[in-house]
């Protein structure tokens, strides 16, 4: 039987510290960076874009059959690598129903009525609510372009 000194009990405590921190470093690794309360200003830029990707993406959706939703699409990506958030996210958190589901049901029934209102798609296009929506689109993804 090998005899025990000092120090071999010594190393061999380390080596157990050692495994036994090395999964909680990486749990700790594994956990995404939090993205600081955005400021009230910022919140409303957020909101705005989102109301208008869904507002474009369901004109392009029910009046051109283009079904791609590539504005909410390149927002989300834009969200996601400027802010670490996704549509989803200012969804959930700053819109007033505090949910995205009630949020996505909302925006689709208030585009239905601003297609409603304008008369139809042919109407909507030659009163030119594609290029309002397109401009408020791009209007938002600049602002939050801007943000620090």
């Amino acid at each position: 039987m090998p005899a025990c000194n000092a120090r071999t009990l010594s190393d061999g405590a380390r080596r157990t510290r050692l495994l036994l921190t090395l999964p909680l470093l990486g749990a700790l690794a594994a956990v995404p960076a939090v993205t600081p309360d955005p400021t009230p200003e910022t919140r409303a830029i957020l909101v705005d874009a989102v109301e208008a990707a869904a507002a474009l993406d369901f004109y392009n959706a029910r009046c051109r059959s283009d079904d791609s939703g590539r504005h909410s699409d390149n927002l989300n990506k834009q969200l996601v690598s400027k802010l670490r958030l996704t549509i989803v996210t200012v969804q959930d958190e700053w819109f007033p129903e505090r949910g995205y589901r009630a949020v996505q049901k909302r925006l689709v029934e208030q585009s239905a009525e601003l297609l409603r209102q304008a008369g139809g798609c042919k109407a909507a296009k030659e009163a030119g609510l594609p290029e309002r929506l397109n401009e408020r689109y791009r209007r938002g993804v600049a602002a939050i372009e801007a943000l620090p």
